[in-house]
């Protein structure tokens, strides 16, 4: 086997596996829009510091408890989920049996860039509303969700030879 080949089986093994994890997170949040807005509305409206024992700060004032606003919020990300997964589709489908690498790179780029963007409206968002303090374990989930992406971003532009 030549490293060309090599190459192409690793980069289609990793945008395969992100394509598939795009797609499941996408149709879990439609499935379950309802219970996803939920869970959206708990960071919103900072309840977490709401919990015994409860946690008084002054970024209280930003809570945000209309369930309009984090229906809105799913949707923009919602939204990006879908461009990605089209993005990311189309980009293994040239990398596979289209024209190649030097194809699939800008969609599998776009891919990257519209995870990224929605991973950041998370972090970002959480930011805004405290969740490092009560909810640690998301923001550390986002977190390295970003390094995913930005690996590979790596993987997939690097100059391997």
């Amino acid at each position: 086997m030549d490293i060309q080949t090599s190459l192409t089986i690793f980069q289609a093994t990793c945008f395969l596996g992100f394509s598939l994890w795009l797609s499941i997170a996408l149709v879990n949040n439609l499935h379950a829009f309802a219970s996803s807005v939920g869970a959206v509305g708990v960071t919103m409206s900072m309840a977490p510091l709401a919990q015994h024992p409860a946690i008084s700060t002054p970024l209280l004032s930003r809570g945000l408890a209309s369930p309009v606003a984090h229906r809105l919020a799913l949707l923009i990300i919602v939204l990006m989920q879908g461009a990605a997964v089209l993005a990311a589709w189309t980009g293994c489908y040239e990398l596979l049996l289209g024209a190649g690498h030097e194809m699939a790179r800008p969609w599998l780029n776009l891919a990257l860039s519209m995870a990224l963007g929605f991973l950041f409206s998370m972090l970002l968002g959480g930011l805004w509303f405290g969740y490092w303090i009560r909810q640690e374990g998301l923001q550390v989930t986002h977190l390295v969700l970003v390094i995913w992406v930005l690996l590979n971003f790596v993987v997939l532009n690097a100059r391997w030879f």
